[in-house]
């Protein structure tokens, strides 16, 4: 496979002025009730093989589609870029520092949203700068911000010190901050919009228990559930495991989850055998630069590797990318096949630009690729 190096246009640059409350109050609270056709009408979106032509015809995602609704975690990533991770009692210095906004809640809400997909993100930020620099990125990639909340407790915004190498790997210390403090749901309000989504998207860097509250009220709507295994270093409760759908954990998470080595793709699959058997029909594994591979139980894993990016700047929120681009596609009706292409596309991407949200990749630019390879 030939290399490739695209930049994706767009991509949705926070601003880092502070908004003021008004406005702040007025982009996120307003609660209007929302009404989606349950019925499909999907467009495509095609994968070149020798035969087809290389201009892509269906650049706009499909009309009338439910959206995507994510539940989950907001935070400012505080970025400090270093040759080395420092040794125990080393002082280093960065060459570079800023903050950004990300969370993998927000990070997969704003990956929904840039591939034009209707996207509504349900989280918490604290009533501080962070908070107002979360909220104007996502709102700036186009998600809908009608059910998240800003806490008037005191807690403050969730935020993350990313250590980025020059290899773009990166080390992540996380601070929960209002992403783990005084959720309180309800159905009539918070959780109406997820009656009508198209699939719930979750990951693990909020309580356990409102993953559970909002997977069983999914699960009661006839709702798909993706639950994104990365966050908290926890086992899963069974509970939640059984309002799940997808689980998608990368190579590492699935050996934490199991209990189960996961260096060869031999041990990743009895390891998935080991999801099966609580009670997880499907599980979508990350697998870096070996790809991803999604394994239904009774069928054959179905293996797509990465496209291949030319220069990999940051890798922070490419999983995300790679879990919410799978979501959107499996959402507009796509074969896993295509879900998993259409995921790898973003993911290379998004490994190509410095930041989580900043480094989402918009539609065209994701079709432009599968186009091309």
């Amino acid at each position: 496979m030939k290399e490739m190096s695209l930049s994706p246009s767009n991509n949705c640059q926070p601003k880092f002025q502070n908004i003021p409350s008004k406005q702040l109050n007025k982009m996120i609270t307003t609660r209007s009730p929302i009404q989606f056709n349950k019925r499909h009408s999907f467009g495509s979106f095609s994968i070149k093989n020798q035969s087809q032509s290389t201009q892509n015809p269906v650049s706009k995602a499909p009309i009338n589609v439910p959206p995507l609704v994510v539940v989950g975690s907001a935070n400012a990533d505080i970025y400090v870029e270093i040759d080395k991770l420092p040794e125990e009692g080393e002082t280093i210095s960065a060459k570079n520092g800023q903050t950004l906004a990300g969370g993998k809640g927000a990070n997969q809400a704003a990956c929904g949203a840039k591939l034009s997909h209707p996207t509504y993100f349900v989280g918490q930020v604290g009533e501080d700068a962070n908070g107002n620099l979360i909220t104007q990125a996502l709102n700036d990639c186009g998600v809908h911000l009608d059910y998240v909340n800003v806490l008037k407790t005191g807690a403050p915004t969730g935020h993350a010190v990313v250590m980025l190498q020059s290899d773009g790997q990166n080390s992540i210390i996380i601070v929960g901050g209002a992403n783990m403090s005084g959720w309180h749901l309800s159905l009539e309000d918070d959780l109406h919009v997820l009656k009508n989504a198209g699939i719930l998207l979750l990951q693990r860097e909020i309580p356990d228990s409102v993953n559970i509250q909002v997977a069983k009220v999914a699960r009661n709507a006839g709702v798909p559930v993706i639950l994104d295994a990365g966050g908290m270093d926890a086992p899963i409760p069974q509970e939640l495991l059984n309002f799940i759908d997808i689980l998608s954990p990368n190579e590492t998470e699935l050996g934490r989850l199991t209990g189960m080595p996961t260096n060869s793709f031999e041990q990743i699959s009895e390891a998935v055998v080991k999801c099966h058997e609580m009670d997880v029909k499907q599980v979508l594994v990350k697998l870096g630069a070996k790809g991803s591979a999604l394994f239904v139980q009774g069928e054959n894993p179905i293996k797509q590797p990465i496209i291949s990016a030319t220069k990999v700047v940051d890798t922070t929120g490419a999983g995300d990318t790679f879990t919410a681009a799978f979501a959107v596609a499996l959402v507009e009706g796509k074969s896993k096949v295509e879900c998993l292409k259409f995921a790898a596309a973003a993911a290379s991407l998004c490994v190509q630009v410095k930041g989580a949200i900043p480094s989402m990749p918009d539609r065209k630019s994701v079709l432009k690729l599968l186009q091309s390879v």
